[in-house]
């Protein structure tokens, strides 16, 4: 979806208007300044057309020595992320040095703004609109966001902006059809991400180097294997969040989260040799979190000799894999040299298997008939005083084909009421359907539906 940016100084209302745009509080609305420190980002509710609004953190309240680089960073990820920039202002402290610092900065971005001034309250504070035209943003929209004045204009002008990306959106789907199988090759810096992609391609297509860090961009390079055509998809190594010491690792951070969103399978390498860290775990959080098919790629086995042993050493990876990252369970593993080039035809060989699978739905009878059977054999835990029980009305499967090429289905159950489903019995039925359905690869998907009239609008 096309993503809209908030952004100004500290204690303009950016986080009142998103809130107003969300359609639910979820950023914090406070006096002091600086309150909101990481970017938020939901689904906006109040516009005609499908976008996504990030609210991001003040820029600083004073013009210090710090300030230069504060700008630049704040107003560059949104001029690299957002397709439309809301440029929010005070009304009643009017025009300051840091508005029009920033101001210049989005002015020549080549990224549409578009200026709102909030805390219009009253209309002594229209007098504002002509100070600010100072900025050169053209026509400013006026709004209160703490009581909801302007929001309509304001939401008719972003659906204005993001109208025509419609057809553009439309366009890239065709493209990542024509594309093939998408594979993001996701990890951290030095885990041989480059190395693997150059192995496959028989060519130094790639940098690599010994130096962490390497890469810096999202790389798309097509390759066929089999008569099937692929796009790997070569991603900046995930640093740790608090060791991301400039502007371009940030981006580099946020273009490998946008790969991954953006892919039919990930490519999870690890460095096995080095051993699994805390850093794997987050970036395979990630990838769970997306709900992502995936293939974990333990690179640098033949680096890889655990206590001398030689026979024993594939079942001691699994052992070590499945223990760091037991949460990522449906991923199946495969142990490759990326630098010697051995097993690394596997990566497609195991792609397709997971293709493959994951067409192979179950119908929707057999799909209410093991459902059935699995609450029998283990029937829910009552809640409450003991009287009420999670039901099950009905079953099916849900799948839009026409966004991956890898299926990724969601089960959607109709029961008494959502509320009465827990986090164990959940997993209980996840376990039981990959018993009787298995799909290495694929997650499970639950989307749990209540019969009752108040929780229908919840879908």
């Amino acid at each position: 979806m096309p993503t809209v940016a908030i952004v100004g100084r500290p204690n303009v209302g950016k986080s009142a208007i998103f809130n107003r745009l969300a359609g639910r509080r979820i950023a914090i609305v406070h006096d002091q300044p600086g309150v909101t420190r990481d970017r938020l980002s939901a689904p906006c509710k109040a516009t005609g057309h499908p976008c996504t609004i990030v609210d991001t953190g003040g820029i600083g309240a004073t013009l210090d020595d710090g300030f230069a680089a504060q700008v630049t960073l704040e107003a560059d990820i949104a001029i690299q992320t957002a397709d439309l920039i809301l440029f929010v202002v005070d009304a009643h402290e009017g025009l300051t040095p840091i508005d029009q610092a920033l101001g210049e900065k989005l002015r020549k971005a080549g990224v549409p703004v578009q200026l709102v001034i909030n805390k219009v309250d009253h209309k002594k504070h229209e007098n504002a609109f002509a100070e600010m035209s100072g900025l050169g943003l053209g026509d400013g929209v006026g709004v209160s966001a703490e009581h909801g004045r302007g929001f309509d204009r304001l939401t008719r002008t972003i659906d204005s902006h993001i109208e025509p990306l419609a057809g553009e959106i439309e366009e890239a789907v065709e493209q990542a059809e024509e594309s093939g199988i998408r594979l993001a090759i996701v990890g951290k810096p030095n885990a041989g991400k480059s190395s693997l992609v150059n192995a496959i391609l028989k060519d130094e297509r790639t940098i690599v180097s010994e130096i962490a860090g390497t890469t810096r961009d999202a790389v798309d390079l097509p390759y066929d294997f089999g008569g099937e055509r692929f796009t790997l998809v070569d991603t900046a190594g995930l640093r740790p969040r608090s060791r991301r010491d400039s502007s371009v690792e940030v981006f580099s951070a946020m273009r490998t989260e946008k790969a991954i969103r953006r892919a039919d399978l990930c490519l999870l390498v690890i460095d096995l040799a080095a051993g699994l860290s805390a850093q794997d775990r987050k970036i395979a959080q990630l990838v769970l979190k997306a709900k992502k098919p995936c293939l974990i790629v333990l690179n640098k086995f033949d680096l890889f000799h655990p206590d001398g042993r030689m026979k024993d050493r594939r079942k001691e990876a699994e052992e070590q894999v499945r223990r760091e990252l037991f949460f990522l369970h449906y991923a199946p593993f495969i142990c490759v040299s990326a630098k010697e080039g051995t097993a690394v035809n596997q990566v497609f060989k195991q792609t397709l298997s997971i293709r493959d699978v994951a067409r192979k739905l179950p119908t929707t009878g057999a799909l209410n008939r093991f459902l059935q059977h699995a609450f029998e054999v283990n029937p829910p835990p009552t809640a409450g005083k003991g009287t009420r029980r999670l039901k099950l009305y009905y079953a099916t499967c849900a799948v839009n084909e026409r966004y991956a090429t890898i299926p990724v289905p969601t089960f959607v159950l109709f029961v008494n009421d959502k509320s009465l489903m827990n986090a164990s019995y959940e997993q209980y039925l996840a376990n039981r359907l990959r018993e009787s359905h298995p799909s290495p690869g694929i997650p499970v998907i639950f989307s749990v539906r209540s019969r009752r009239r108040e929780d229908r609008h919840y879908g």
